[in-house]
């Protein structure tokens, strides 16, 4: 079987909300799986140096148009959220809870943040409304909010930043096809050649 592609994400990002409409899809057409990874952009900034697009005065208008616009094209609902960007470690470690016992779920979850966030603006990064999130897809919002209170969790959450940042990645969303890396929601016609044709 060949191997998985690995998705890096963070839950503030909204191109890897859009790519994560499309990824698995992409990778089914190519008979591969994919690997979910929530990670934290914030983590990688600080060893790359970089800092959300929006924070650049020169560049904020047009990433904020721009991510509209990337929704659209792939027929994605967007809503720019009121607040934007957000802690979400929370999210993420719920995710990574998850994981560990069933990854379709956690992608499942990863899915149902992405959409609230950016399709309906609930905000990941307030307690209440993660709970309330939380309970939305069936979990107890109690525990929820034990995990993401949960030391063993936290570890979990800070081993994947390191591994991403060991693995080179800098930025979200960002793909590992066969060691081969991609970044970025534009990637993907890259990666469908990539899959299709084998290194170019």
């Amino acid at each position: 079987m060949p191997s998985p592609i690995d998705f890096y994400f963070d839950f503030s990002s909204p191109y890897s909300y859009i790519a994560s409409e499309w990824i698995d899809a992409l990778a089914a057409r190519h008979g591969r799986t994919v690997r979910w990874h929530a990670i934290l952009l914030g983590a990688t900034f600080r060893v790359s140096g970089l800092k959300p697009p929006v924070e650049h005065p020169l560049k904020r208008e047009y990433v904020l148009r721009d991510f509209a616009r990337s929704a659209r094209a792939e027929g994605v609902p967007f809503r720019q959220p009121s607040r934007f960007p957000i802690a979400t470690q929370n999210a993420a470690r719920v995710f990574w809870w998850l994981c560990g016992s069933d990854p379709a779920r956690s992608t499942a979850w990863a899915r149902a943040c992405f959409r609230a966030y950016f399709g309906r603006g609930v905000d990941l990064s307030d307690p209440e409304a993660l709970k309330g999130l939380a309970a939305e897809f069936g979990l107890d919002p109690q525990v929820a909010e034990g995990v993401w209170n949960d030391p063993v969790w936290k570890e979990r959450l800070k081993q994947a930043n390191e591994a991403a940042i060991a693995a080179g990645v800098f930025g979200a969303p960002f793909f590992v096809i066969d060691g081969e890396p991609f970044w970025g929601n534009d990637r993907k016609a890259q990666m469908e050649r990539w899959l299709s044709q084998g290194p170019f």
